[in-house]
Order: structure tokens, then C-alpha cells, then sequence
């Protein structure tokens, strides 16, 4: 049988650092304020002339650089993000521009939050089918251009940057199951929303800005999304306590630390890059994880849950074996 693996990671953040203190010079705010509430002590911001697809693009040529492969090698490429102001041509189709790929298909995925997760089970099914043979994966996500920065309760929270991974075909032996696979494969991924809540968390208008509801948003993901991410465990074939790392969206260390317990990963590496980074929305995942790995935080071949949930009140998660 066809499976897939994810060969290699990457990510990139602008060099402007934006901190707390900053912050207070804009807002109302102090560092104790924002490090008591979310947990953030930096994020990066991109500047006027670096768009989506350049933090994109550097994301995903260091993935491939990181992988062996050149351009050419990657036959699809999926960008998910929620900050794409224009509509044509897409987030994908400039990637591949700016990499100079062959005729890949090109498409973007704007499922916010977990977009990255949906993206990365996109490529895992193309890849199963037969449509693909490499995919090139990537989050990101300029969100301190969509920030309402007269706001403390969300201006505080955003960040830029992007991650990548390499998809690619491999053969998986009929009957084996996904807890005997090798490094970097991708077991299913569970996915879902709650549409009649989706206005908890939005981007909208002209110029589009980004508005939540925080408490809402945090009750359905501490209470909710527990039993969601165990049962991405159970599909994977793995028990929560076996996982080795646990990569949540980088939302807000207050509600990743309490979700984590709650899904039983005692054992696990919990990824914080949202101190450092902020929420970078479809970035946040492959970001964190790219950077656990750089770091040798998480063996090769050892699994980890990736687990997406944002805007529309979606999710998306599946259980990896890192790379």
C-alpha cells in the first residue's frame, strides 16, 4: 500500500521583534499583564515588504534544503493561511513562483488556526491516491497586518512567521498499521468544526481585522477538544502517555498547558513556541515543531500529536512520527 511520510521541516520568522514592552508604549498593557493572561513574551512582525509568500517561501526552501530535494522535485504545493489579501494569484501559485517550481498544483487552504493540519491531511490523501508523488506543506500566516492594534485583548496575542514540511510517498506493508510504521509517516487525521460558533473567532471587514471571543474560544478548547485529540491517539494506534511530543496550535500558553494534561500526554515534549512567537495562526504548528526537531528535543521516529483548532471552530489532528 501507498503511504506517506514527512521527509523534512522548515521555518521562518521576520527579524523584527516585537516585545511586551513595546507593546505597552501602544496599548494599555504591561508585561505582567500579557505573560499573567497569555503567556507571550515576544513575537516577530513582518514588515511592509515582506508578504505571506516571501515567509512562505523562505519556510519552504528551507524544508527542501533540509530534505535533499530541489524545487522540481515538489509535483504539489498547499499554502494554508487566513491573510492572503489578494485573490489571485494564490498563496501556492507565488511560492512556486518565488521557488522556481516546475508545473506543480498549487492550491491554498483557509481553515485559519488549523490550517496547517487540514493542509498536511490534504497532501497525506493525494499522496495516498496516487495524485502526488512529493507535496510542499506550508503555514503561514501574516497576522500583525490584520491586528487591531488599538485592541489589548488580541493585539497582544499575534505574531508572523511560517512552517513547512516535505510530504512524500512511501510504501507502507499491507496490515501494519501506523504504530510500526516508519519515521516521519502520517497516521489518519480526525477533523471537524462547529459552524454555529464560527463567529467566536473572525476576520473581517475592509480593511479585514481580527476579533475573538476569548472565553468562548477557551471553554470549547479546554473542554471540547480533549476527547477529540485522545481519539486522533486511538486512530494513530498510539495511547496518549506513549506520545513523545505534543504540538498544539500556538494559541496561548494558558490553554495549551491545561488541554495538554487533559489529553493525558504525561510523557510528552510540549511545544511552547508561543512564548517566543505569539499566535501565528496557520504558522504556529509546523513552526513549533520544525523547531523542536532543529533543536533534537524529539527523536526520529518517535510519535507526536499535531493537533489544530481556531477560527470556525475547526480541527484537525493527526498523529506523526517526527521526521
Amino acid at each position: 500500500m501507498t503511504g506517506s511520510r514527512i521527509v523534512a521541516l522548515g521555518h521562518y520568522q521576520p527579524a523584527k521583534v516585537l516585545t511586551n514592552e513595546d507593546l505597552a508604549k501602544l496599548v494599555d498593557t504591561s508585561d505582567e499583564w500579557i505573560t499573567s493572561r497569555v503567556g507571550i513574551r515576544t513575537r516577530h512582525m513582518a514588515g511592509p515588504d515582506e508578504p505571506v509568500d516571501e515567509l512562505a517561501a523562505h519556510a519552504g526552501a528551507k524544508a527542501l534544503a533540509s530534505a535533499g530535494l530541489t524545487p522540481a522535485d515538489i509535483d504539489l504545493v498547499l499554502v494554508a493561511t487566513s491573510t492572503a489579501i489578494d485573490r489571485s494569484p494564490n498563496m501556492a501559485a507565488r511560492v512556486a513562483a518565488r521557488l522556481g517550481m516546475g508545473s506543480p498544483a498549487v492550491m491554498d487552504l483557509n481553515v485559519v488556526c488549523s490550517g496547517f493540519t487540514h493542509a498536511l491531511a490534504t497532501a497525506d490523501h493525494a499522496v495516498r491516491a496516487g495524485s502526488a508523488t512529493r507535496a510542499l506543506v506550508i503555514g503561514a500566516d501574516k497576522m500583525t497586518e490584520i491586528a487591531d492594534w488599538t485592541d489589548r485583548s488580541t493585539c497582544v496575542l499575534v505574531g508572523d512567521g511560517a512552517g513547512a514540511a516535505v510530504v512524500e510517498a512511501t510504501e507502507q506493508p499491507a496490515g501494519e498499521g501506523f504504530a510500526g510504521t516508519h519515521a516521519g509517516a502520517i497516521g489518519p487525521v480526525l477533523w471537524g468544526s462547529v459552524p454555529e460558533m464560527g463567529h467566536a473567532v473572525r476576520i473581517e471587514g475592509t480593511p479585514p481585522r481580527f476579533e475573538q471571543v476569548g472565553q468562548t474560544v477557551y471553554r470549547w478548547a479546554t473542554t471540547q477538544l480533549p476527547p477529540i485529540a485522545r481519539k486522533v491517539c486511538e486512530r494513530a494506534g498510539i495511547a496518549p502517555e506513549d506520545l513523545a511530543g505534543v504540538v498544539l496550535h500556538q494559541a496561548n500558553l494558558r490553554l495549551i498547558e491545561p488541554l495538554a494534561q487533559r489529553i493525558g500526554a504525561v510523557n510528552a515534549v510540549i511545544a511552547r513556541d508561543v512564548v517566543d512567537s505569539g499566535n501565528t495562526s496557520a504558522a504556529s504548528i509546523p513552526m513549533a515543531f520544525s523547531k523542536l526537531v532543529e533543536r533534537g528535543e524529539i527523536r526520529s521516529g518517535a510519535p507526536v500529536l499535531l493537533f489544530g483548532f481556531g477560527g470556525n471552530l475547526s480541527y484537525a489532528g493527526q498523529v506523526v512520527r517526527c521526521p
